[in-house]
């Protein structure tokens, strides 16, 4: 009896290792954690340096914090989506004059810096940066949705159409051969069209989230309703 106890034990034993085995052999492997979801320290490093107060009902406050990085870290992008130097900082507050930098929270993406024509010609258009900052839609560049954003960051497309290509019909405010009226002419967007999904999510998050700049009173571009 004891050998034929012994002898069962052996085989129930034997069975387990032989499933156990084949569980293992059948189980996908765990995969190490993604580097969406891993800690990421640009995101603490972006909710640190936002110069303004920022509204997180409803955000994603690890892709407003990843976001913040992109805009103000990496691509400062208010050096150019600001009203211009004279602006730009708080007095007292400009890194160029050796000050610790502060930025103006009035001006903060609002847009509005001139850079001035691309060509000589009479009437050639002036290039302004435009406001970034939400509508009262809640969503950033006054109102765009998320496609449009990307599409933007993609492709350079200027939706608003400000300064058209000339042609025969169109001979003001426009820009001559070579360059295209179609496209953004100042913004880098050939440089961030290679960004991931998430990255342009993050950066259109976070600009969700920073308080609306009303800009100029309409019709201009600029323009924000923000109530």
């Amino acid at each position: 009896m004891k050998n034929q106890l012994r002898y069962c034990s052996m085989a129930i034993s034997a069975v387990a290792v032989i499933i156990t085995t084949a569980v293992l052999a059948h189980t996908p492997p765990v995969e190490a954690q993604s580097g969406e979801d891993a800690h990421d320290s640009r995101i603490d490093i972006g909710l640190q340096i936002g110069p303004v107060p920022l509204n997180l009902n409803g955000k994603d406050r690890l892709l407003v914090g990843l976001g913040s990085y992109f805009v103000n870290a990496v691509a400062a992008c208010n050096d150019c989506h600001s009203a211009g130097p004279a602006t730009q900082y708080v007095p007292g507050g400009n890194p160029f004059f050796g000050q610790p930098t502060k930025i103006n929270p009035a001006t903060y993406l609002g847009g509005g810096r001139d850079f001035g024509p691309l060509t000589t010609a009479p009437g050639s258009p002036h290039i302004v940066a435009r406001n970034l900052t939400p509508d009262r839609t809640g969503l950033p560049v006054g109102g765009r949705s998320f496609s449009e954003f990307q599409e933007i960051f993609r492709t350079g497309v200027d939706l608003d159409h400000l300064h058209p290509p000339c042609s025969a019909g169109q001979t003001a405010n426009c820009l001559p051969p070579p360059f295209d009226g179609n496209l953004l002419q100042i913004m880098p967007w050939y440089a961030f069209q290679s960004m991931t999904e998430r990255d342009l999510r993050a950066i259109y998050e976070y600009l969700s989230a920073v308080p609306c700049i009303e800009g100029p009173p309409a019709p201009s571009v600029l323009h924000n309703d923000c109530q």
